[in-house]
């Protein structure tokens, strides 16, 4: 890799600049090391300080891990999507996402996923969410109603992937982190409706029935959020000591 030396006052993000590039063009990947502060210093034709600077920027914008020790340096990390998770769970916790948002979101671009998942889905894929099944009506049998929670999330990561479409797996995980929160600060289902429901959407899968797959998602999106409601509303009544209208957003985190 070679890097070209700065020629503009703006330093550091001219650095970070030819990093992005570097990471777009395939240049850098992954589990590579960047050279040593100095090293680098020398190719930008920078301070240190710059340098130290730009990967300081680049470890928050989680582009690279700064690890410590004798075998230490700057390593490319893999993109995490937590990061833009984070941003908004940010956005959920200051109540600029509400449950219609997210739920309105979900009905999009789930539906999306199921009409692709309807076209490109594979006997793997199929047995992937059927093995998904399983697991979640062991853990309902035994009790282990949090993991059983994962696993029903999972189902829709699973689902997603059937879709070999990564711009719309990625979407549909952060839909699922985003509404893993809201699963947190609900009571976990002890009916076997997920179950069946899960069920169905394989069949339907199966049979290449896209209008049928999106029909059960809305089904299914709206009970969803009628349960939200109900908890978020029961909550605000018993801090209130009184009676409670529709909330706006929901308690997450309480």
């Amino acid at each position: 890799m070679n890097f070209a030396p700065i020629r503009t006052r703006r330093v550091f993000e001219e650095v970070i600049d030819q990093f992005r590039e570097q990471l777009r063009s395939g240049s850098l990947r992954p589990g590579d090391k960047l050279p040593a502060e100095r090293e680098l210093a020398k190719q930008f034709q920078v301070s240190r300080n710059a340098i130290r600077e730009a990967l300081r920027t680049l470890e928050v914008a989680g582009f690279i891990e700064l690890q410590k020790g004798a075998k230490g340096g700057a390593f490319v990390r893999e993109i995490d999507s937590r990061l833009i998770t984070d941003s908004m769970l940010d956005m959920l916790h200051l109540g600029r996402i509400t449950l219609e948002h997210l739920t309105e979101a979900r009905l999009w671009i789930e539906s999306i996923a199921s009409r692709v998942a309807c076209e490109r889905a594979t006997e793997e894929d199929f047995a992937a969410l059927e093995a998904n099944i399983e697991l979640g009506v062991e853990l309902l049998k035994a009790g282990r109603l949090e993991e059983k929670v994962a696993v029903n999330i999972e189902f829709y990561n699973i689902l997603a992937r059937a879709t070999k479409n990564p711009v719309l797996i990625l979407n549909v995980q952060l839909l699922m982190d985003l509404t893993t929160q809201f699963q947190r600060a609900a009571e976990p289902d002890t009916d076997e409706y997920h179950i069946e429901w899960r069920r169905r959407m394989v069949r339907l899968l199966r049979q290449r029935d896209a209008e049928g797959a999106v029909k059960a998602q809305e089904e299914r999106l709206q009970r969803l959020q009628k349960r939200y409601y109900a908890l978020a509303a029961k909550r605000l009544k018993a801090a209130k000591g009184g009676d409670a209208q529709r909330p706006e957003s929901f308690p997450v985190g309480s």
